[in-house]
C-alpha cells in the first residue's frame, strides 16, 4: 500500500510514538491483569514475524477470554486453519479428494503448511495441557481451574506457523514471493451451549468469536501490505518493516502482501476502501466514480459500515467470481468495462461487507447472508443497469440476437442457475450445512436461490418492505455475537402484513419444488374464471398475469392452493394469462405457464427451429440442429445434422436424431434416441430412464450393421449427496440386423441377425484415492446364456504410490454357437452388443487393431487363441514407477470346451497419462516371449483413446455435480 517516507525527523517522532504506544499496551496489559473483569470483550495481542526465505511466521499471542456462556467451562477451543495443510488426513484433504483434486494429497512435505506449538500457559505462568482435537483443525486447551461465567483468563500461546504454498486453497506463499494470510493465527471458537468445532474445508467459513484485537506484525522489506484492520505505525527498519493493526469486535486479520504496490485508498462519505481491483480498459478515475457509487449503494440499503476499513481484493474475488459469461477471457467478454468493473466489484464488497458485521453462523446458517448480498446485486443491476441483457453485446449481434438466451435480462440467470441444479435433482435445501452442499450448489445455485427468494418476497410483500427490513436487521445485529437466522425471521415478520410461514417452511426449509399451471379457463363479457393446479403441491404464492398484445394489464397474487382452485377475475382485455410472468419464482417447468382466451388452436405453440442449443423459451416447442461430424475406420468421416430437444435445462423428455452421410460408404448412417427420464428422491432409488435408440453404420466394406435398443434403468444415490458413489441397473433387450457384402458371406460364421436379452448391475464409488467399481451382468439368447462379472479397485496410498486391480470372471451356462463371435476374449472383445468404442472394430492388424479397450480379459499383448467359449478369469494391475508412468501386469485362466484350462499372462510398461481417456501401453514379457525384442513390436503397442466430447466434458464437469 502507498505510504509517506518521512525524512528523518518524522522517523524519530514515529520510534516516540512507538515508544508511546509500547507503553500504553503495558498499561493495558497490567489493567488486564489486575481487574479482568472490566472486560466484556474478548481481547487478543498478537506480535508475529514473517520470515520470508522459510515461509515461516512466529507468533506470540496473549489472549484474554471472557465466559460469555451462563455454565463453567473447564476446556477451551481455538481454531488453527493452517495445520489443515498438514497432513493427508485432514478434513480439507478429505475434501480435495471428493472433488478429484489430488493436490494436497501428493504434495511435498516443503508445501504443505503446519502448526507448531511451544507452550500455552495461563496468567500465573502455569503450563497447560492442549491436545488436538483427532485430526481436526482445532486445539483443545484444559484449563487448570474452572472459568465461571463472567470470569476471564488470560492465555499465552508461543508458537510457530508454516505457510502451505497458495496453491492449494489461494492462501499462504505464492510464487510471485507474496503472502495470503486468512485464519492464520489461534481464534476462539463459538461456544452457545455447545462448541462449535468445524474443519477448514476450503469453504472459507470459520466461525469464531469476535474480539478486539491488536496484531504486532513484522515482514521482509521489499513487500506491501494491504488489510482488513486499520493500519498504523508503519515503520521501516534495515531488513524489514512493521505494522501495528487494530480491530474491534472483529473477526480474523486478513493480510495480503504483494511485491508490487497494487492497493489504493477511496475515501466516501462514510466508507473507506482499499481495493486491488482494477479494468485494463476501465479509467483509474471513472473507475474511483465506480467505487463511490458503490459505497453510496451499500450505506443507503444497509447501513454505515462499522469498521475503519473495507478490503475489496482480486484475490476475494477470485475465491467467489461471477459464475458464467463474466469467467470469459478478457478479449471476448460481452459487458461494457464500466458494468463489468462495478459487478466485480460490488459482488466482493458486499461479500466482505456482510461477512465482517453480520456475525451468522457461516457454515449452518449462511444463506441468510447470502439472500441480503444478492437481493442486493440484483437491486443494483435493476436501478443502474435495467436493460443490460445477459448476453450483453452479443445481444445485439445478428445470427445470435434470435436465440432466447441473449433475450434474457442480466439478473433471469438467479433463476437459470439455480433451477439447472432441480432440473438435475440435486439441489438442496438452504438451511442445508454450507459443508454438506455439492460443489455447484455451494458456489452457485444455493447463493442465487437465496438471493431470488428475496426477490421474490420483495414482490409478494412490496419493495419497500423488503429494503426496510434489509436496514432494520443490518442495523440491530451487526457486530452483534451468536445472531441466528431466527432473527432475520422475525425482522421480516415485523415488517410484513401477509402471512411469510411459506418463505422459511418451504423456500428455505426444503428442496421442494415449486411449480403451477393453469388448467382451465372460463370466460364471460365482465370476467374469467381459471383454475390453478399446483403439481408439486408446495404451498406458496404464485402470481397471475394478464396480457393483452405483449402488455401487462392485470397482475394478481393467489395463495392458499393445495392441489387445484377456482379463482376469478374481472376481465380487463386480456387475451392471455400467464403465470410468473416477470420470472421472480424459481418455478420448475414454466413450458406450461400460459393459456390463451382466444381457443384451442390458438394455444398450440408454434415450432421454432433454432441452431444450437439455447435456454428454454415456454412459448415455442424448440427443435435445435447443429451440424456434426463422427469418424470410423469404415465410414470415414461422416457429416451429418444433429436435431435435438435438450436445451441448457436438463427436462423429462429428450430426443436426439443424427442422420449423417458416409462418403466412403456413400449412403446414410447415424443414430438416434428418446428417452424419458423420472426423478424421485434425492437419495436411494433418485431415478428411472425410458429410452429407446436405435443405430445403423458400418463394421466392414459394404456390410452394415443397425441396432434398436428398448432399455429401462434405474439409479441409486446414498444419503450423502456429495459421495461420488452410485448404483444402477439396466435392463435392455438389443436387436442387432446385419447386411453382409457379397465377399464376405463366406467369412461370417454367425447368423447375420440376432437379439440378446441383457441385465447388468453395477456399482461405482468414484472417488480419486480410493476407486471402486464392480458389476455382474447376465445376457441371454437363442444361442447361448452366459454371466460375467467385474470387480476394478484403485488405491492411491499415503506414499503416493497408486495400486490399480481389476478382476474379470466369466461363464457360459449354455452355448450352442460354432463360432468365437460371442466368447469371451482375453483382449480384443468382438463387440457383439455395439458398446464399445471402437475406431476400427473389425480390424486384426494395423494402428486401428492396436486400440485396446479394458473390456473383458483386460490383456494389452496380443495372444494367440485369445477367445474362451466356456470360461475365462483374468486379473490386471498396474503400480506407478514415477508418476505416471507403470508397470503392469496381467495374468488368467481361460477355458474352451473339450480342453483343458490355459494360462496366460503379459505384463509392460503403462504411460497413464489420463486415466480412460488417453492411456499408452507398452508389452515388455508375456506368454509369447520377450516381445520387446521383436521385429513388429511397434505394432504391438496398445493405446487406450476417447475422443467423445461429452465423455471429456465430464471429466472436468464431475467435480461439479
Amino acid at each position: 500500500m502507498p505510504f509517506i517516507r518521512a525524512e528523518h525527523l518524522a522517523q524519530t517522532f514515529k520510534r516516540i510514538t512507538l515508544l508511546n504506544h509500547r507503553a500504553l499496551l503495558s498499561l493495558v496489559l497490567l489493567i488486564i491483569t489486575v481487574c479482568p473483569k472490566l472486560w466484556s470483550q474478548h481481547q487478543n495481542d498478537v506480535v508475529a514475524t514473517l520470515d520470508g526465505p522459510t515461509n515461516q511466521i512466529r507468533i506470540r499471542q496473549h489472549f484474554t477470554y471472557v465466559n460469555h456462556s451462563n455454565r463453567g467451562l473447564s476446556t477451551l477451543y481455538f481454531n488453527d486453519w493452517n495445520h489443515a495443510y498438514s497432513n493427508k488426513n485432514t478434513a480439507l484433504a478429505k475434501r480435495f479428494a471428493e472433488e478429484f483434486n489430488r493436490s494436497l494429497h501428493l504434495a511435498k512435505d516443503r508445501e504443505r503448511g503446519k502448526t507448531t506449538i511451544r507452550t500455552i500457559v495461563d496468567q500465573n505462568y502455569a503450563g497447560l495441557d492442549w491436545k488436538r482435537e483427532g485430526n481436526k483443525d482445532v486445539i483443545a486447551v484444559t484449563l487448570n481451574e474452572v472459568l465461571k461465567p463472567g470470569e476471564s483468563i488470560q492465555l499465552f500461546f508461543t508458537y510457530t506457523i508454516k505457510l502451505p504454498t497458495a496453491k492449494f486453497t489461494g492462501y499462504g506463499h505464492t510464487d510471485s514471493r507474496g503472502f495470503n494470510l486468512k485464519d492464520w493465527y489461534f481464534t476462539p471458537a463459538v461456544y452457545d451451549g455447545e462448541w462449535k468445532l468445524y474443519d477448514n474445508k476450503n469453504l472459507d467459513d470459520i466461525y469464531t468469536d469476535v474480539s478486539d484485537t491488536r496484531v504486532n506484525f513484522t515482514y521482509p522489506d521489499g513487500l506491501f501490505l494491504a488489510s482488513n484492520y486499520r493500519m498504523s505505525n508503519v515503520s521501516v527498519f534495515p531488513g524489514g518493516q512493521h505494522v501495528q493493526l487494530y480491530g474491534t469486535k472483529r473477526k480474523s486479520c486478513e493480510l495480503i502482501l504483494t511485491i508490487d504496490d497494487r492497493f489504493t485508498k477511496h475515501v466516501a462519505e462514510n466508507l473507506t476502501i482499499t481495493t486491488d481491483i482494477e479494468s485494463n480498459k476501465y479509467e483509474e478515475i471513472p473507475q474511483g466514480i465506480s467505487i463511490i457509487k458503490i459505497a453510496d449503494f451499500l450505506n443507503e440499503n444497509l447501513g454505515p459500515y462499522p469498521h475503519d476499513n473495507l478490503l475489496v481484493s482480486e484475490f476475494d474475488y477470485n475465491k467467489s467470481p461471477l459464475y458464467g459469461i463474466s469467467q470469459l477471457p478478457s478479449f471476448i467478454r460481452p459487458y461494457e468495462e464500466q458494468f463489468q468493473f462495478e459487478m466485480k466489484f460490488l459482488k466482493t464488497a458486499i461479500r466482505n461487507y456482510l461477512k465482517e458485521s453480520l456475525y451468522l453462523d457461516p457454515r449452518k446458517e449462511r444463506w441468510v447472508n447470502d439472500a441480503i448480498g444478492y437481493y442486493l446485486m440484483i437491486k443494483y443491476v435493476e436501478e443502474h443497469y435495467p436493460d443490460q441483457k445477459l448476453a450483453g453485446k452479443l445481444s445485439k449481434i445478428w445470427g445470435i440476437k434470435n436465440f432466447h438466451f441473449a433475450q434474457m435480462d442480466f439478473n433471469d440467470q438467479y433463476a437459470l442457475f439455480s433451477m439447472l441444479s432441480a432440473r438435475k435433482n440435486i439441489d438442496q435445501a438452504l438451511t442445508t450445512s454450507n459443508d454438506s452442499l455439492i460443489k455447484f450448489n455451494q458456489k452457485i445455485a444455493n447463493g442465487y436461490k437465496a438471493g431470488l427468494g428475496m426477490s421474490y418476497l420483495s414482490a409478494y410483500l412490496g419493495e419497500k418492505k423488503i429494503d426496510s427490513t434489509v436496514l432494520d436487521f443490518y442495523k440491530n445485529y451487526k457486530l452483534k455475537q451468536k445472531v441466528t437466522a431466527l432473527d432475520f425471521r422475525k425482522t421480516i415478520e415485523k415488517y410484513s402484513n401477509k402471512d411469510v410461514d411459506w418463505f422459511f417452511n418451504e423456500y428455505v426449509g426444503t428442496d421442494k419444488k415449486i411449480d403451477y399451471k393453469i388448467k382451465k379457463i372460463e370466460k364471460t363479457e365482465d370476467s374469467i374464471s381459471f383454475v390453478l393446479k399446483n403439481k408439486r403441491g408446495t404451498n406458496v404464492p404464485i402470481s397471475v398475469f394478464g396480457l393483452e398484445n405483449d402488455s401487462v394489464v392485470s397482475h394478481y397474487w393467489f395463495t392458499g392452493i393445495d392441489s387445484t382452485k377456482t379463482f376469478t377475475i374481472p376481465r380487463q382485455g386480456e387475451d392471455r394469462l400467464v403465470l410468473n410472468y416477470d420470472q421472480n419464482i424459481p418455478e420448475f417447468n414454466q413450458r406450461d405457464n400460459w393459456k390463451t382466451l382466444n381457443g384451442f388452436f390458438s394455444s398450440n405453440k408454434k415450432l421454432k427451429f433454432q441452431f444450437f442449443k439455447d435456454t428454454e423459451n415456454p412459448y415455442f416447442n424448440q427443435v435445435f440442429y447443429v451440424p456434426i461430424a463422427n469418424f470410423n475406420l469404415y465410414d470415414g468421416i461422416t457429416p451429418g445434422l444433429r436435431l435435438y430437444n435438450k436445451t441448457f435445462l436438463e427436462r423429462p423428455f429428450q430426443y436426439d436424431i443424427s442422420p449423417t452421410y458416409s462418403f466412403l460408404e456413400r449412403t446414410l448412417v447415424g443414430k438416434a434416441s428418446f428417452r424419458y427420464r423420472k426423478y424421485h428422491k434425492k437419495t436411494g432409488l433418485y431415478v428411472t430412464n425410458y429410452s429407446f435408440s436405435a443405430s445403423t453404420s458400418h463394421f466392414q466394406e459394404n456390410s452394415r450393421f443397425s441396432t434398436l435398443t428398448p432399455a429401462v434403468s434405474f439409479g441409486w444415490r446414498p444419503n450423502d449427496l456429495l459421495s461420488n458413489r452410485r448404483q444402477s441397473l439396466l435392463l435392455r433387450y438389443r436387436s442387432v440386423f446385419r447386411s453382409i457384402d457379397d465377399n464376405l458371406v463366406g467369412e461370417l460364421d454367425t447368423d447375420p441377425d440376432y437379439g440378446v436379452m441383457n441385465v447388468r448391475f453395477t456399482d461405482v464409488d468414484n472417488n480419486i484415492l480410493n476407486y471402486s467399481s464392480w458389476f455382474i451382468d447376465a445376457q441371454h439368447s437363442s444361442e447361448f446364456t452366459k454371466l460375467a462379472f467385474e470387480l476394478e479397485y484403485r488405491k492411491l496410498f499415503q506414499s503416493n504410490r497408486q495400486l490399480n486391480l481389476r478382476f474379470y470372471a466369466g461363464k457360459f451356462l449354455r452355448n450352442k454357437t460354432a463360432s468365437d463371435f460371442f466368447s469371451f476374449a482375453l483382449d480384443r472383445p468382438t463387440d457383439y452388443m455395439f458398446d464399445l468404442a471402437y475406431l476400427g472394430r473389425s480390424e486384426s492388424s494395423g494402428l486401428y487393431s492396436q486400440q485396446v479397450i479394458i473390456a473383458e480379459g483386460g490383456f494389452k499383448s496380443k495372444l494367440e487363441n485369445p477367445f474362451a467359449n466356456d470360461w475365462i478369469a483374468t486379473t490386471n494391475a498396474s503400480t506407478n514407477i514415477w508418476r505416471w508412468v507403470e508397470a503392469y501386469g496381467d495374468i488368467g485362466f481361460l477355458k474352451n470346451k473339450g480342453e483343458n484350462a490355459r494360462f496366460v499372462y503379459d505384463s509392460g510398461i503403462r504411460l497413464n497419462l489420463v486415466t480412460d481417456y488417453f492411456e499408452l501401453y507398452f508389452p515388455v514379457y508375456s506368454n509369447r516371449g520377450w516381445e520387446i525384442a521383436e521385429d513388429d513390436y511397434g505394432q504391438r503397442i496398445r493405446f487406450v483413446v476417447t475422443i467423445s466430447p461429452r465423455t471429456l466434458i465430464g471429466l472436468f464437469t464431475r467435480k461439479w455435480f
